[in-house]
């Protein structure tokens, strides 16, 4: 049986379900990434070494041969958002521009926080985690790749057997839905 609606019927539903679907278009993506430079390489040979030494882990050191290639991103993170467990391809250089920060290696489970002007360096091939602890403010970092391949993924997630299982190690709890 076809189900004929009269016009002022039909243009109420119709409207229904076009302000239905912009509310949900005009939500925030819960980790919004933002290209501010495409790859980049610097002129002429370029090399760089950086050392870190933070609590609960081994002092690391990292220098390149080549760090000729870079990149910049800026990341939205919305309240509670959880970035997955995941690695980069070359060094990241993180600096938080607003909002709190929560940063976690999977090899000592330490939550480290940041907040605005602070910076951090995530020394790449080192998996973690990183969140916006708080419950309604967005949290802006932005992050310089170093070493950036010239194509292919900047970020490589864990599989998600993995990704569950340093959750439930480190204790991090991700917002359902």
């Amino acid at each position: 049986m076809i189900r004929i609606l009269s016009v002022p019927t039909f243009a109420m539903a119709l409207s229904a379900m076009i302000l239905t679907a912009t509310v949900k278009a005009g939500e925030p993506k819960p980790i919004a990434a933002e290209p501010l430079t495409q790859r980049h390489a610097f002129d002429g040979d370029v090399s760089i070494r950086i050392t870190q030494d933070l609590e609960g882990l081994p002092e690391q050191a990292i220098s390149f041969d080549d760090a000729s290639h870079l990149t910049v991103v800026r990341f939205t993170i919305q309240p509670g958002a959880v970035f997955p467990w995941h690695t980069h391809p070359g060094t990241v250089l993180i600096t938080v521009t607003k909002g709190e920060f929560v940063f976690t290696f999977a090899e000592d489970c330490l939550d480290r926080e940041y907040g605005p002007g602070d910076a951090l360096v995530d020394p790449g091939d080192t998996v973690h985690t990183a969140l916006n602890p708080s419950r309604n403010q967005e949290t802006e970092v932005v992050a310089v790749l170093l070493g950036a391949p010239a194509e292919g993924a900047l970020t490589i997630p864990v599989d998600e057997e993995t990704n569950a299982a340093l959750d439930a190690k480190c204790g991090i709890e991700r917002n359902a839905g």
